[in-house]
């Protein structure tokens, strides 16, 4: 009968594995994601989770936006997984550290869109007051020019309202009253001197 030799019972334990510290484990979980192996991202999305998402929560003190940013955080270390360098630190670190820089992100993200939103709603707010103040200046001037017509004879206020409101040229105000062009103009001229001392403009 042929002999089959046993190890014996000291010899079989000693040539066991020790087994893995959590922090080994992630590190090897991580090495094994960085090949693309799916089952590992599974174990290591299970053991990393809720520390990155405390991590989030800590930072944005959001639960909705913290679990967003936590599944923005995971599809990361999938992604990063080849860059993890254990000689740098823990696995455990590392995927804390994507976790804090990504939550950080979110936030001077936010704080730019609010910055954003300000500035274009102070540019909106003031270019509407600018548009409002210039309708009202304007109208305030329009009625104070049709109160100064007043002081114009009936000739001055003729050419005036033609050349000025009714936006013909001198020639066509000349043809329309039947005067000659250089009566018109003597007209316009008075008639706008007239209307600057009433408004009290400074020449």
């Amino acid at each position: 009968m042929r002999e089959v030799s046993f190890l014996r019972p000291e010899r079989r334990r000693s040539r066991e594995p020790e087994p893995e510290t959590a922090a080994d484990a992630l590190g090897a979980l991580l090495r094994r994601v960085a090949r693309g192996d799916e089952q590992a991202f599974e174990a290591l999305y299970d053991a990393v989770v809720g520390p990155v998402y405390g991590v989030v929560l800590r930072v944005l003190r959001d639960p909705a936006q913290s679990e967003e940013v936590t599944q923005e955080v995971m599809v990361e270390i999938w992604k990063q997984a080849p860059r993890y360098d254990a000689s740098r630190g823990s696995a455990r670190g590392w995927v804390l550290t994507v976790a804090h820089r990504r939550a950080v992100d979110r936030v001077r993200s936010a704080q730019a869109s609010t910055d954003r939103e300000d500035r274009v709603a102070a540019r909106d707010t003031a270019r509407a007051f600018d548009v409002v103040s210039e309708e009202v200046e304007h109208r305030l001037e329009a009625e104070q020019v049709r109160r100064s017509l007043d002081v114009l004879t009936d000739l001055q206020r003729e050419s005036v309202e033609l050349a000025y409101y009714g936006g013909y040229t001198h020639r066509q105000v000349s043809e329309i009253l039947g005067i000659p062009l250089g009566t018109v103009k003597t007209r316009l001229r008075d008639g706008l001197i007239r209307l600057r001392d009433e408004m009290g403009v400074v020449a």
